[in-house]
């Protein structure tokens, strides 16, 4: 082979007949992003994206949920409920929620080419990626009227989970605490994962006892996470996890552990179904290589590999993807029919 680029693509054929997605070569500049994203950073155009809400009519492509304040797409007026239509010259009617992940980070500088759709406008918007920094979690006290003493729910969303992950819920619980919410929402929803630890530090937060997941082989089960009670700060409050197709790898670690253990009542939709572990390992001329060496269980020993976890109750249709719009869903229930006392209900 002549080239790098030559051996790459051989590297790649190969790797292809495992039948394992997860099991990937990443060329340098993917290998020095994805590091940099576990650590609170990335390079590329600031959006978090998911899957768009199954109503019918609804345009084909993937949903924007948020853009990083200060980024690229924020600068160039692309919005929370935008949906982006193309990446490049690559429809997004059909992409996996990974393979967009993987196009939008790039090489500091380079530019990217998006197709949105903001309202009934489409438009075209070339960015340049940057270097930024992901907060994995945003937070809202919502204050529902009704009673002398009204409710007060605290809601998360987490939205990866990177080095700062299981800090920065902590950190949330405590702030919402000031303002003595009663019950907790944690959002999963469009969560594609990360860092396998800080998964399981965050179902201790949650748990005071109890399996969290399994870690299983060929021979099956060869190590067994567990909650102790020693990093416990909220098991005692009722507790909501939202989760849809997006939700995967850590995240299902996660929304599997609680909903297991009745620690949460889970709704949404089946996740993603990524059960399976990868090990990355750097490679001598800066690329990386993502090999699968395990596979896990939920707490129940269910397997979700292509499957996902199965969610205790669905979302009406209607119900928003963003803090705002839950919060002003649960002070006019008529607006996503659901309501506070049905959302904690447990039967």
């Amino acid at each position: 082979m002549n080239t790098r680029q030559e051996t790459y693509a051989a590297i790649k054929k190969m790797l292809a007949t495992l039948d394992d997605p997860f099991t990937r070569l990443l060329e340098p500049e993917k290998f020095k992003s994805l590091r940099s994203g576990t650590q609170g950073a990335l390079t590329g155009v600031g959006l978090s994206i998911g899957y768009p809400l199954a109503l019918k009519g609804s345009p084909a492509g993937l949903s924007v949920m948020s853009a990083a304040p200060g980024g690229p797409a924020e600068k160039a007026g692309i919005v929370s409920g935008d949906v982006i239509l193309a990446i490049d010259d690559t429809s997004a009617q059909d992409m996996d929620i990974y393979d967009a992940a993987d196009r939008l980070q790039g090489p500091e500088g380079s530019s990217i080419d998006l197709t949105i759709l903001s309202g009934a406008d489409t438009r075209h918007v070339v960015l340049k990626r940057e270097r930024y920094t992901l907060n994995p979690v945003r937070s809202r006290m919502c204050e529902i009227p009704g009673s002398e003493d009204s409710s007060k729910i605290g809601y998360i969303k987490l939205t990866t989970f990177n080095q700062n992950a299981a800090g920065s819920v902590k950190e949330a619980i405590k702030k919402l605490r000031e303002n003595n919410v009663k019950a907790f929402v944690l959002d999963l929803r469009n969560n594609s994962g990360g860092l396998f630890p800080e998964g399981i530090e965050i179902a201790k937060i949650w748990m005071d006892k109890g399996v969290i997941v399994y870690i299983c082989d060929s021979r099956g089960v060869r190590d067994i996470y567990e909650a102790d009670g020693a990093s416990t700060i909220a098991a005692s409050e009722p507790l909501v996890v939202l989760v849809n197709k997006g939700t995967a790898s850590a995240s299902e670690i996660l929304a599997g552990a609680l909903k297991d253990n009745k620690r949460a009542v889970v709704y949404g939709e089946p996740t993603y179904g990524k059960g399976k572990i990868q090990s990355v390992f750097a490679l001598s001329d800066g690329s990386g290589l993502a090999v699968t060496v395990a596979r896990y269980e939920t707490p129940a020993h269910t397997d979700i590999d292509k499957v996902g976890v199965t969610p205790d109750r669905p979302l009406p249709a209607s119900f928003p993807t963003d803090e705002d719009g839950f919060c002003s869903c649960l002070r006019d229930p008529a607006s996503c029919n659901l309501n506070a006392a049905r959302l904690f209900a447990r039967s």
